[in-house]
C-alpha cells in the first residue's frame, strides 16, 4: 500500500488533485480539513473544539490531529484500497513524526510527499474565490491571512523535513489541473 503526502498551503489545489489521484490509482483519500468540518457540522465534542481553532485560523493540536488520524485510519480506510493520500495531515514536523509512529505501527510508511508549490498572491485568490463558490466562512481575506502565515511559519519547514529524507517531489501548482496532476502522476508512477 503507498502511502502519499500530499502537501501545500491552502488554496493549493490538494484536494483538486487528491480527487484525481483517487480515480487514477484507486487510493483512500484522508482530509483532515474533510473530517474536521464534518465533525463541526454535526456538532461533536471533537468539532467543537477543532472550530475554536479553526476560526480563528489556528492549527488543530497535533496529539488531537494525531488521534483523529490514527482512527481513520483503523476505521474508515478500505481495505482494498491501493494506498493512502494523507491530505492536510501531517502540518508540522511534530505530526510527521507522529505519523510516521502511527504508520509504523502498522507496518507501513510514508513512501512520497508531493509538494503543491503556489506563491501566496494565488493562494489568497483561489481562497477568495471558493469562498464566494462555497460559502466556506473560512475562506475570508484576515483568516486566509493568518492560514497562510501559520503555513509559512509552522508548516513549510515539514519540505525541509521530507526532503531530508529524500521523499519530497516538488510540483509547480500554478497552472492548469491537467498539467500539475501530470507532474505528479509522473512522481508517482517512478515508484
Amino acid at each position: 500500500m503507498l502511502n502519499v503526502v500530499l502537501f501545500g498551503a491552502p488554496g493549493s489545489g490538494k484536494g483538486t488533485q487528491s480527487e484525481r489521484l483517487i480515480d487514477r490509482y484507486g487510493f483512500h483519500h484522508i482530509s483532515t480539513g474533510d473530517v474536521l468540518r464534518s465533525h463541526i457540522a454535526r456538532g461533536t465534542e471533537l468539532g467543537r473544539v477543532a472550530d475554536s481553532y479553526i476560526s480563528k485560523g489556528q492549527l488543530i493540536p497535533d496529539d488531537l490531529m494525531a488521534n483523529i488520524l490514527a482512527d481513520v485510519l483503523d476505521n474508515e480506510v478500505d481495505k482494498g484500497a491501493k494506498g493512502v493520500i494523507f491530505d492536510g495531515f501531517p502540518r508540522t514536523v511534530a505530526q510527521a513524526e507522529a505519523l510516521e509512529g502511527i504508520l509504523q505501527e502498522r507496518g507501513r510508511k510514508v513512501d512520497m510527499v508531493i509538494g503543491l508549490e503556489t506563491d501566496d498572491e494565488e493562494l489568497t485568490a483561489r481562497l477568495l474565490k471558493r469562498g464566494i463558490d462555497s460559502g466556506r466562512s473560512d475562506d475570508n481575506l484576515e483568516t486566509i491571512r493568518k492560514r497562510l502565515e501559520v503555513y509559512h511559519n509552522q508548516t513549510s519547514p515539514l519540505r525541509d523535513y521530507y526532503t531530508g529524507q529524500g521523499k519530497y517531489r516538488k510540483v509547480e501548482g500554478k497552472g492548469h489541473p491537467d498539467e500539475i496532476f501530470t507532474a505528479i502522476a509522473s512522481h508517482i508512477d517512478s515508484i
